[in-house]
């Protein structure tokens, strides 16, 4: 994280604050007014980028919650997470990449909107000015008590639309043809929609057992160094291994 800020509202109505030297007591009860702080609460604010602070402020909402004894380990809650963007913005490469997969299909609402439109950005800092932005993902998430137990979404079935989408990405026609001629092809006689989930079983039965964590719950575990210790993997490969699957081992590099 690039920084994380307190505000102590103390019992007598003044605020103690990691930034004292920077704000005054009016900003800082600005800040703890906007937040309904009253006296003995603490306000935490995390700064960074968008994507690693929401990561980092839900893990500190969960740490927070586990100090404080307001989890329930008896009470469990489901939600649906429907609303996924369809792409991300990639400020190191200056392009746009897929948030789900690139053979996902926006909301039926904005298929038109995604085949009509497409946008170059020169500067990561206007991407959100242009539709892509706001291109809604088909996908969906099922969420138990702040965990993901499952996930999916409706898949590409159009030509068209899922050449806009590899163009969107970056992939020009003879890219396009050359990586996946064969997908763009089947479309070509009628390929249905289609769509699907996946569950992540071991996690839901690690949440139903009460555990943080699924080494307890999966039918192959892995030890600290990713060893398979029932399977004894990864092993050495013998050179048959190595010619049916024609693989050089260069023990040079």
């Amino acid at each position: 994280m690039k920084g994380l800020v307190f505000i102590k509202v103390n019992a007598d109505g003044t605020y103690k604050s990691s930034v004292d030297k920077f704000y005054s007591e009016d900003k800082l009860k600005a800040i703890a007014d906007a937040t309904n702080a009253k006296a003995g609460d603490l306000v935490l604010i995390l700064a960074g980028a968008e994507e690693r602070t929401r990561k980092a402020i839900s893990d500190l909402r969960m740490e927070m919650a586990t100090r404080l004894g307001l989890r329930k380990e008896d009470e469990f809650k489901l939600l649906w997470v429907l609303d996924f963007p369809l792409f991300e913005y990639d400020e190191e490469g200056n392009r746009w990449v897929a948030r789900h997969h690139p053979f996902t299909s926006p909301k039926p609402t904005q298929i038109e909107t995604m085949i009509n439109n497409n946008p170059v950005i020169e500067n990561a800092a206007e991407y959100l000015k242009h539709s892509y932005a706001n291109i809604k993902a088909n996908a969906y998430d099922m969420v138990l008590n702040g965990n993901e137990i499952g996930g999916g979404s409706i898949r590409i079935y159009q030509r068209e639309l899922q050449e806009k989408m590899f163009a969107a990405l970056g992939m020009d026609e003879e890219e396009q043809l050359h990586k996946f001629g064969f997908l763009l092809g089947a479309f070509e006689y009628g390929a249905p929609p289609h769509g699907g989930i996946a569950f992540g079983f071991d996690r839901l039965c690690a949440i139903l057992g009460g555990s943080e964590s699924i080494r307890d719950f999966i039918a192959f575990p892995k030890n600290n160094s990713g060893r398979d210790v029932m399977l004894d993997a990864p092993a050495t490969i013998d050179e048959k291994q190595f010619e049916e699957l024609q693989i050089k081992l260069n023990l040079k590099s």
